[in-house]
């Protein structure tokens, strides 16, 4: 039950986040955006986007990509719909509703797999990081930007104890680096060749082609 009460919450601060987000976070988040779409574009053509919210990230990927965007907001995936149409964004193949945690793809179907603002929110972000393996083919990126926390830095407890609050306005401040980078070295199918700096990271992992 915590985590369907976790999503019920995403939901309701995301129906109110779809009202104005692009004018809060359209410059504020462009640079990692573009930065994990650049990475997402290198690895091939078939990419999905998980948490495409309102489709700030859309406009940014190459023509000849083919981009299927999943968020759990109904009410972001409006404001979505409404860009794509507009913007003729061709490149987009389809928007859905869906939950990280239960991808309704078929194995080894994306060439890169990115999750922009998102990872740190979902109820057991494991299984979601589990769900974008599965989906993703060998040779191919997981791709993570987002408000991520250095291991051992100063304000590392500050941010932790800022987190319940956070967590009921749809952000999070507490989320650190090694639990992306454990995770795919724990599965000894990931090697960890990016980590940005900064407010906002960009961390991404490649699926050995062994794998």
């Amino acid at each position: 039950m915590p985590a369907t009460d976790d999503l019920d919450t995403q939901k309701r601060a995301y129906a109110t986040w779809a009202k104005f987000y692009d004018r809060i976070y359209q410059r504020l988040l462009a640079r990692p955006q573009r930065e994990a779409v650049d990475a997402a574009c290198a690895c091939g053509p078939d990419i999905l986007e998980i948490g495409v919210g309102t489709g700030l990230t859309l406009p940014y990927f190459t023509p000849d990509s083919r981009v299927f965007g999943a968020d759990l907001s109904f009410d972001m995936l409006k404001v979505a719909h409404r860009k794509v149409a507009e913007q003729k964004l061709a490149h987009v193949r389809g928007l859905m509703v869906m939950d990280a945690c239960r991808l309704g793809f078929g194995p080894e179907r994306f060439d890169a797999v990115t999750a922009q603002f998102v990872i740190t929110l979902v109820p057991d972000p494991e299984q979601a990081l589990a769900e974008m393996d599965r989906v993703l083919k060998p040779g191919g990126e997981i791709i993570i930007s987002s408000r991520l926390i250095d291991d051992g830095g100063l304000l590392a407890p500050f941010w932790t104890g800022l987190a319940p609050l956070m967590r009921r306005i749809g952000w999070s401040t507490d989320f650190k680096v090694s639990r992306l980078t454990g995770w795919g070295a724990a599965t000894g199918r990931y090697e960890t060749v990016h980590v940005g700096r900064g407010y906002f990271k960009v961390v991404r992992l490649r699926k050995l082609a062994s794998a």
